[in-house]
């Protein structure tokens, strides 16, 4: 690869992959997103959290479980001959005031997707999302969204707050940051505070596939509607580590049973290309409830694979 344009990670045939300061896949560190197609930011707040906390260590362990990952994907993807992408370090959040946070998230995103660069978060917890939303919503206006998890994250106020991992996509919907018709919600699942959980995101008119709906099958054919769906304009894809049963995944802090599974993961990614991805997320990873470092090492290669399904990529 000597010669090329973009930036390659140093392959581990040569250079030991427990080597080097951790960035996401051992890609070069830059301090901003000019010159690049797409960045791997971290987010590390877990100030959002509503049960246990842990997730501002999430960007740190998915670094460092990300030297596992080879520069092509099992699809033949090759974004290392596609893309200039670069790990553009952490946004440099307040923990002690959540509402700070959110506008220093939306200030860091906005100067990135006004370069024309595609996110790539690493989370902390799912409150990330708002802010960034707010700041690719700016660029792009009313986008789709592919939202996988366990729970909807539409609730109104949580102990009298508007802002936390709970409620980010009703906040999203208020702002006029949605294209609702383009919405999809899919693995949600477990106990609620009322007879349907998902009332209010039907009445917006989202797509809601609960997880009872993915059980025992393949999601490939989940996928093609899917796209048909939020096709037609950008698309934004927020997946949260809790989405996967917590067999797969228990490094989180909402884990709920009967859950997806790592294979339907990679489907739902790969189920995405061809979309225009504007930006993506991986959230709610909570290193010290996993001490085998799978949940994050799991959420390192959902996002390789977010960084292979994005526009431009070249596939052999």
């Amino acid at each position: 690869m000597s010669g090329t344009p973009f930036n390659v990670p140093p392959s581990a045939e040569f250079v030991a992959r427990v080597s080097g300061i951790a960035t996401m896949a051992k890609l070069p560190h830059r301090d901003r997103a000019e010159g690049l197609d797409a960045a791997f930011i971290g987010v590390p707040i877990d100030t959002g959290t509503s049960n246990r906390p842990g997730a501002r260590f999430g960007p740190r362990q998915i670094r460092a479980e990300s030297a596992m990952l080879r520069p092509f994907s099992g699809t033949r993807a090759a974004p290392y001959e596609s893309l200039m992408v670069a790990d553009i370090g952490d946004v440099n959040v307040n923990l002690y005031d959540l509402k700070d946070t959110c506008k220093r998230i939306r200030q860091a995103f906005r100067s990135v997707v006004a370069t024309g660069c595609v996110p790539l978060t690493m989370g902390g917890d799912h409150t990330i999302s708002y802010p960034i939303l707010q700041a690719v919503a700016e660029k792009h206006g009313p986008v789709g969204l592919i939202h996988v998890d366990a729970h909807a994250d539409t609730g109104d106020v949580i102990l009298g707050e508007k802002i936390g991992h709970g409620t980010p996509f009703r906040r999203c919907v208020e702002e006029g940051l949605l294209d609702c018709k383009r919405v999809a919600q899919i693995g949600l699942r477990g106990t609620g505070y009322s007879p349907d959980a998902y009332e209010w995101s039907r009445a917006q008119g989202f797509r809601v596939v609960r997880a009872e709906e993915c059980w025992h099958r393949s999601l490939v054919a989940l996928m093609a509607e899917v796209r048909k769906q939020v096709a037609g304009g950008p698309v934004y894809l927020s997946f949260d580590i809790d989405a996967l049963d917590p067999a797969f995944a228990p490094g989180t802090g909402t884990p709920e049973i009967a859950g997806l599974t790592p294979v339907q993961a990679l489907e739902i990614v790969r189920g995405c290309r061809g979309l225009d991805l504007v930006g993506c997320d991986l959230v709610e990873v909570s290193p010290p409830y996993d001490t085998t470092g799978n949940t994050a090492l799991t959420a390192a290669n959902l996002l390789f694979e977010m960084m292979c399904v994005l526009p431009k990529v070249k596939y052999y």
